[in-house]
Order: structure tokens, then C-alpha cells, then sequence
């Protein structure tokens, strides 16, 4: 009987008891019989990746820190000249709060109309947020806009820090996650690619196995 020659394979599957290589492994740059060309480019794709995301992390946080809180300075300046505050009447008794004098009484608000002059000279009615228990004709300080509508108070200093911070940290964050997506793209093509000279090398070598006859 003559002899037979087996067809090309694929590449096995990877084993999923197989131990993790970390990217950064020696084991990528020591002369080794079993390291290809692309483990070493991983390996220094790695290693750039590692010391650059810090780094451009960095300066995109404190970039778009200083520039997110320039921005809420210059918005809590507008807020401080357009926003007035004003003394409003509650129409109505407003609702009372299960357990009086409570520290969750203290926290806690509750929806009621009140009447309060705008800059224009006009007397207006809206609701806000009072204390609970608060009677009939009660003065409560509202901030009104340009226009005559209720609005929140212009930032503070802490709300500028708190809301400049976040978009720092998110400009931290957001280089980060590049730096890991590209590390993962990397790696899938190199991983595509050496699949591929597999199945080339695989292609040039089947044909010389034969079996006995």
C-alpha cells in the first residue's frame, strides 16, 4: 500500500490550561528557539505603551483640567451677572415632614409655589424647593434669572474644582483605554499574522510526511 500524505493543518487551539505570558515577560526579549520576531514586537509595543500612556495621560489630564476649569470660571462669571437673589412668599403651607426636627427633616425639601417680583418689576409665581413645615406667606431666597425664571445659584469655587477634576480624570482615563486598545489591536494582528506563517509553514511541510506502507 502506498503511502499516504496528510493534509495541511491548521494550527492546534491554544491550550486554556496554558500558563498567561505577560506582555512585558522576559521570556519576549531573551534569545529563546521558540520566540518569534512578533512576540519581540509585542514585547516593545508593550513596553512603549506602558511608559507613553502614562505620560500622555498626564498631560491630557492637566490639559483638559485647565481648560475645563477656565471654562467654569468664565460660566460661573456670567451666572454671577445674571443671576439675582430675590426673597419669595410661599401661597400655601408646605407638606410636613414625618419625624420634625430629624436630621433627614434638616435634608430634605419639599416642591411649593411661591411669589416673588423678577428684575423687570413683575410679580410672578413658580415653584422651588423649600423646607418642610414652612407656613402660608413664609420668605424664602430664590435666584432668579434675567428672565424671570427661577434658577440654581451661580457655581462655587468647590463646584468649579469638583467639576474641573472630572474631566481631568476623565482625560486620564480616556488615554488609558486607548493605550489598552491599542495593545489589543496589536496584538490581534500579530496574532493573525503568525497564524498565518503557520499555516504556511504547515503548507511546506505536510507534504514531505508520508506513512509506511
Amino acid at each position: 500500500m502506498s503511502g499516504t500524505i496528510p493534509p495541511a493543518q491548521p494550527p492546534p487551539p491554544s491550550d486554556p490550561r496554558r500558563p498567561w505570558v505577560h506582555p512585558l515577560s522576559l521570556w519576549l526579549w531573551r534569545h529563546n528557539p521558540l520566540r518569534r520576531s512578533t512576540d519581540r514586537l509585542q514585547g516593545w509595543i508593550a513596553l512603549a505603551l506602558l511608559l507613553l500612556a502614562p505620560f500622555l495621560g498626564l498631560i491630557a489630564m492637566f490639559t483638559i483640567g485647565d481648560a475645563a476649569y477656565r471654562h467654569y470660571v468664565t460660566t460661573a462669571a456670567d451666572q454671577r451677572k445674571t443671576r439675582h437673589l430675590t426673597t419669595a412668599v410661599l401661597t400655601h403651607d408646605a407638606p410636613r415632614h414625618p419625624e420634625p426636627g430629624s436630621a433627614e427633616a434638616k435634608k430634605t425639601r419639599y416642591p411649593a409655589t411661591v411669589r416673588f417680583t423678577d428684575p423687570q418689576g413683575t410679580i410672578r409665581t413658580a415653584q422651588t424647593d423649600v423646607l418642610p413645615g414652612l407656613t402660608e406667606d413664609s420668605r424664602v431666597e430664590v435666584w432668579v434669572d434675567m428672565e424671570g425664571a427661577l434658577t440654581e445659584p451661580p457655581m462655587t469655587a468647590e463646584q468649579i474644582r469638583s467639576r474641573a477634576m472630572g474631566w481631568a480624570l476623565l482625560a486620564f482615563l480616556a488615554v488609558a483605554l486607548a493605550g489598552v486598545a491599542a495593545y489589543g489591536t496589536a496584538a490581534h494582528v500579530l496574532n493573525r499574522r503568525n497564524m498565518a506563517e503557520w499555516e504556511s509553514k504547515w503548507a511546506e511541510t505536510a507534504p514531505r510526511w508520508t506513512t509506511s506502507p
